[in-house]
This record gives C-alpha cells, sequence and structure tokens, in this order.
C-alpha cells in the first residue's frame, strides 16, 4: 500500500499554516509543521495525531540557510517526500516609507516574504523533480495585485511573489511540478498585531470581505486537488485587480483623496 502524501507547512504556528495543517491532517496527509514557536508546533502536532494524523514538528528560522536545508532534510529522513510545499511564513510591517526602519521594517519583511520562499523551493525542488511529481504553493496576497499606502515594502515582496511563482511555473512543468499561488483579501490571524501602524480613519476590510484562516486553508486544498496558477480570495476581489490594471488613475485618485489625505495631512 503506497504511503500517504506529505506536506510541508511553513508558518504552521498560527492562522492560515495552523489551520492548514489541521486540514491536511484530517485529509490523510502526513504533516510537516515548521515555524520558530516549537511549543505551538509540539502542541499542533499532538493535535493532528490524536485525531489518527501524522505530524512532524520541525523548529526553523526561514531567514537562516542553514535551518532551511535542515528542515528539509528532516521531513526527507522522516518521511521520504516532500509532495506538496505551502510556502505560506509572512508578515507585514506597515508604516510610510520615510518612517520605516531599514533593517526591522524593510529588509526583514523582504527576507521571509521573498527570499525565505525562494529559499524554500530550491530546497524542496530537486527530490520533487527527481521524482516527477511536486506542488508547490505559495500563499500571495490582493498586496501582489493592488499596491496601498502605507504597503509599499509588503506589497513588494508580494508583487515578487508572483513573479517569481510565475516564473518558476514555467521553469519546473516539463517535470510534472506545480506552482500555484493563493492570494486572499484580508484574513482574520495575528497578521494585524504586528503590522506597526495605526490608522486614523480606521479603514479596514469590510467584515463582508474579510476570510477566516480555515476559508483559505480550504482553498489550498482545493488548489492541491486540482491545481490552477492563481486563486483570488474572495472571488469579488477580482474586481479590485481588474479596476487597478485598467483604470490606475482612477484608482490613485480615490486612494489619496480617501486614505492618503486623511491619514498623512489630517
Amino acid at each position: 500500500m503506497p504511503e500517504s502524501p506529505v506536506i510541508l507547512v511553513t508558518g504552521a504556528s498560527s492562522g492560515i499554516g495552523a489551520a492548514t495543517a489541521r486540514l491536511f491532517g484530517q485529509k490523510g496527509y502526513r504533516v510537516v509543521l515548521a515555524a520558530r514557536r516549537l511549543d505551538r508546533l509540539q502542541a499542533l502536532a499532538e493535535e493532528i495525531q490524536s485525531a489518527g494524523g501524522q505530524a512532524l514538528p520541525v523548529t526553523a528560522d526561514l531567514t537562516q540557510a542553514a535551518d532551511i536545508h535542515n528542515l528539509v532534510q528532516a521531513s526527507l529522513s522522516k518521511y521520504g517526500q516532500i509532495d506538496v510545499l505551502l510556502n505560506n511564513a509572512g508578515f507585514g510591517r506597515l508604516n510610510w516609507l520615510d518612517d520605516m526602519d531599514a533593517q526591522k521594517d524593510i529588509a526583514a519583511q523582504v527576507q521571509i516574504n521573498i527570499l525565505a520562499v525562494i529559499w524554500m523551493a530550491q530546497a524542496v525542488l530537486p527530490q520533487m523533480i527527481e521524482r516527477r511529481s511536486g506542488h508547490i504553493i505559495n500563499m500571495g496576497s490582493m498586496a501582489s495585485w493592488v499596491a496601498t499606502p502605507t504597503y509599499s515594502i509588503y506589497a513588494a515582496s508580494k508583487f515578487a511573489l508572483r513573479g517569481f511563482s510565475e516564473a518558476l511555473r514555467r521553469e519546473v512543468g516539463i517535470y510534472n511540478v506545480k506552482v500555484s499561488v493563493i492570494y486572499p483579501g484580508g484574513v482574520a490571524t495575528e497578521f494585524g498585531d504586528h503590522i506597526g501602524y495605526k490608522r486614523k480613519t480606521g479603514i479596514t476590510t469590510p467584515k463582508g470581505l474579510r476570510l477566516t484562516a480555515e476559508q483559505v486553508a480550504e482553498a489550498v486544498w482545493k488548489v492541491s486537488q486540482r491545481p490552477r496558477r492563481a486563486t483570488i480570495l474572495p472571488g469579488v476581489m477580482r474586481l479590485s485587480a481588474w479596476a487597478n490594471f485598467f483604470f490606475p488613475g482612477w484608482v490613485d485618485w480615490v486612494t489619496e483623496s480617501r486614505f492618503t489625505k486623511p491619514e498623512r495631512l489630517g
């Protein structure tokens, strides 16, 4: 009887990563849990195992290439394969560019949101190419399509992720390795606890459009079973990307009048 497939989830200690790990564990996948907070990973691994699944917690700092190498090697030593990589780890530090710290706010976002994604993909690809099978799913954002004030570095990293994913898809598809990107809008997770910027206007994602971590996890599951290049969540957010592409001047005017001027000059 063939072994069940394996998914490696980065940023698995909370939010979308934890929800995805739970779901794939329930679906019969063997799950590798990667993050810096080992206590949370161990608790989640116990939860998955108590439900009859298999899980391996591995602490890893994705800013360190050596940690990424050790993470992938630990996964292969334990389970022998990695069928799906979910590059989910990421964070946002929002502020006006002229107020940002060069290291804590700028370099750190680029390091986690794009460089770690590249390193992770590079680390898992050799065994996927050798096996002629695999799927890399990258967690993007609507900021990959529409860049808004205070999101300059976050958006830059997510635009880069979109370009990287597109190029990689065209590099490895001949080996039957799939590359997909999920583009969620606002999600109710710990993300908002670390952004650092408090808005005067209080503008945020409308409650009716705000996603749960579980909804995004369901989208990851669907994409893993029926691969597609891009998934925007919720679907209505495609209109934002469409408007930004075809009517950038109008989007500039609305954004500046409704957000930038009240925030910066009000």
